[in-house]
């Protein structure tokens, strides 16, 4: 099996298989409402809404990277209020994210092991490092959904 789908088939269990850790983004989000994801358990701390949408606005601009645009966070770093608190707009929000995993599934699809050395100019990492770095972001993130949404 070649690395990139050992990554490939790491990245999934990560959205909706059975990684390791043994939880994933869909199990962890399934039954949450509107409601709940949208709460503010404490004011210093994003809401579940706002994490998942952080998280797939990384995703894309992980994407965009390795398709060879060179992509700069805005300030806010993705992190911003939801102004739509319907469940219509949470549906939406796990669609977009189901979205960014079938784009990272299509990437992978094509994707050459020989292009896992390459560099990304705008901050001299690997595409490697990219790939793992959006990995273990989802996983960072997915820790924080999963004690918000014991603490609801």
């Amino acid at each position: 099996m070649s690395e990139s789908k050992r990554i490939s088939n790491l990245y999934q269990s990560i959205y909706n298989g059975n990684p390791w850790l043994e939880v994933n983004l869909t199990n962890t989000l399934e039954n949450v409402t509107a409601e709940q994801a949208y709460r503010k358990i404490n004011p210093n701390l994003n809401t579940i809404w706002e994490i998942v949408n952080h998280l797939i606005q990384w995703r894309r601009n992980i994407l965009r990277r390795l398709g060879g645009e060179v992509v700069t966070p805005p300030d806010h770093n993705y992190f911003v209020p939801v102004l739509d608190s319907s469940e219509a707009a949470w549906e939406q929000s796990l669609q977009n994210l189901a979205k960014s995993q079938e784009s990272w599934n299509v990437f992978f699809e094509d994707f050459n092991d020989a292009d896992l050395e390459k560099i990304y100019v705008n901050n001299e990492h690997t595409y490697y490092e990219h790939i793992h770095g959006i990995i273990q972001h989802d996983v960072y993130h997915l820790g924080q959904i999963v004690i918000l949404k014991k603490m609801l």
